[in-house]
C-alpha cells in the first residue's frame, strides 16, 4: 500500500498551480477593489481584469471582446443554451449530442418545458458524432447545435469545425464545451469556426469558481444576469477579481507549457493501457482520437464505484465516469451512447494525469490495480 495518496482525477479538477496561486494572493489582501469603482483601488482591479481577459483570450485564440467571464462551466453551457435558444422561436429545435456534459443536455431538456424540442444526435462506437446523422437532424429547422469538442470520460476529440460548418450551412449557431480541451490541445476559437465555446479555470491548474463564455459578436444572446451592467451587460454582478487573475495566469502558462503536458501524460496514458490490455480491461475511444491524458476502461464483471473505492483505500484518486454527473447510479451515458452494454459500461473507471504525475507512481497504480482485480476477481467468483 502507498502511504501517500496520488491523485489521478485531473479532468475532474486540477491542482492550483503554485504560480498562480502567487498571482491570486494580493487580491484577497491588499488589492481588494471593486472593478466598477472609479479610485485607484477599483482601476487596478479593472486593470486586472482586462489583463487575465487577454490572457484568456490568447490561450483560446479568441478576440479578448469575446469574453465573458462567468463562474465556471456549468454557468457558461447553461447561458449558451438558455441565452441563445430563448431567442429563437420555439418552431426551432434545439440540437445536441449524445454524449455532451449534463451542464448542456440538462438546460437543453429543461427548455421543453417552454415548448422547445431538443434533439439528439448520435455518437458512434467509436465516441464520434457522425456528421451525417447532424446534417439529418439539421433537416428541421434548428436554433442551436451543442456538441462538446473534448469527452471528459473517454477523452475523445470531435471533428468540432466539420460541424460547425455543416451547422452554419444549415442556417444554425453552434456551441461547444471546450472545457476539457483548454490545456491539454491547442484551442482557436476563430479557427473551429464556433459561435460560442465555454472554459474553465479549474481544469487547467487555475482556481474554482471561474470560467468564460467566449462569444462571437454578432450572436444575439439574452443577459444570464440582469444588474449592474458586468461583463458587457450579459453578466451583472461584482466580478470575482482574484478568482479571473487565476483563470488568466492559468492560461499564461499554457503558451510555454502545453506542448511538454501532453508529451509528458501521453506517455503516463500509454503505459497505463499497455498493461491494463494485458489485464483484459476494455479501453473505451482508444481507435479515436483522444486527449493525451485520459483513459477510460472498464474489467468485465468488476462494478466501477468498487474498483475506484478499492483503490482510494490504497492511496489512488480516480474516478468512475464524470465526477460532475456523480449523483447518479446509472451506466455511463457517454458509453451508452457508443453502444457499449449497461453490464461493461457499469465497470468503468477513469484515470486522468496531469504534468506533476510521475512513472513512479504510475508503477504503483498498476501494481496496485493488478491486486485489487485479482481480489475483486475472485470475490465475485465466490459470489457465483
Amino acid at each position: 500500500m502507498t502511504h501517500q495518496h496520488i491523485y489521478l482525477d485531473n479532468n475532474g479538477t486540477t491542482l492550483v498551480d503554485p504560480r498562480v496561486l502567487e498571482v491570486m494572493l494580493p487580491y484577497f489582501s491588499n488589492q481588494y477593489g471593486n472593478a466598477t469603482s472609479r479610485h485607484l483601488y477599483g482601476r487596478a482591479a479593472r486593470q486586472a481584469l482586462d489583463q487575465a481577459r487577454e490572457q484568456v483570450a490568447e490561450a483560446t485564440g479568441a478576440h479578448p471582446s469575446q469574453v465573458v467571464f462567468t463562474a465556471g462551466g456549468t454557468e457558461s453551457n447553461n447561458f449558451a443554451i438558455n441565452g441563445i435558444t430563448s431567442n429563437h422561436d420555439v418552431s426551432h429545435q434545439i440540437a445536441v449530442s449524445a454524449i455532451e456534459h449534463p451542464s448542456v443536455t440538462r438546460p437543453a431538456f429543461a427548455l421543453r418545458s417552454q415548448n422547445y424540442r431538443v434533439a439528439i444526435v448520435a455518437a458512434d462506437h467509436f465516441g464520434k458524432i457522425d456528421p451525417l446523422g447532424l446534417e439529418v437532424t439539421l433537416e428541421k429547422p434548428t436554433s442551436l447545435v451543442s456538441v462538446m469538442l473534448a469527452n471528459n470520460e473517454t477523452g475523445v476529440i470531435q471533428e468540432i469545425a466539420m460541424l460547425a460548418e455543416i451547422a452554419k450551412s444549415k442556417g444554425a449557431l453552434f456551441h461547444t464545451d471546450a472545457v476539457q480541451a483548454l490545456g491539454k490541445i491547442p484551442l482557436s476559437f476563430e479557427t473551429l469556426g464556433v459561435d460560442a465555446m465555454t472554459v474553465s479555470s479549474h481544469k487547467v491548474n487555475g482556481p474554482q469558481g471561474a470560467g468564460a463564455l467566449i462569444l462571437n459578436k454578432r450572436v444575439d444572446i439574452r443577459p444570464l444576469l440582469h444588474g449592474g451592467g458586468q461583463e458587457k451587460g450579459l453578466r451583472s454582478g461584482t466580478e470575482n477579481v482574484a478568482a479571473i487573475v487565476g483563470f488568466g495566469a492559468a492560461c499564461a502558462l499554457l503558451k510555454n507549457e502545453l506542448e511538454t503536458r501532453a508529451e509528458t501524460t501521453k506517455k503516463l496514458r500509454d503505459t497505463l493501457e499497455v498493461e491494463l490490455k494485458a489485464m483484459g480491461a476494455n479501453v473505451f475511444g482508444n481507435k479515436s482520437n483522444r486527449l493525451t491524458n485520459t483513459s477510460f476502461f472498464a474489467f468485465n464483471e468488476i462494478e466501477g464505484e468498487t474498483l475506484v473505492m478499492a483503490l482510494d483505500r490504497k492511496g489512488f484518486a480516480v474516478a468512475s465516469g464524470s465526477a460532475c454527473s456523480s449523483d447518479s447510479t446509472e451506466p455511463s451515458h457517454v458509453l451508452m451512447a457508443m453502444g457499449v452494454s449497461p453490464d461493461i459500461a457499469r465497470g468503468a473507471v477513469r484515470v486522468s494525469f496531469g504534468a506533476s504525475n510521475t512513472h513512479q507512481q504510475l508503477n504503483d497504480l498498476v501494481t496496485t490495480l493488478k491486486t485489487e482485480v485479482q481480489r475483486l476477481r475472485q470475490l465475485t467468483a465466490i459470489a457465483v
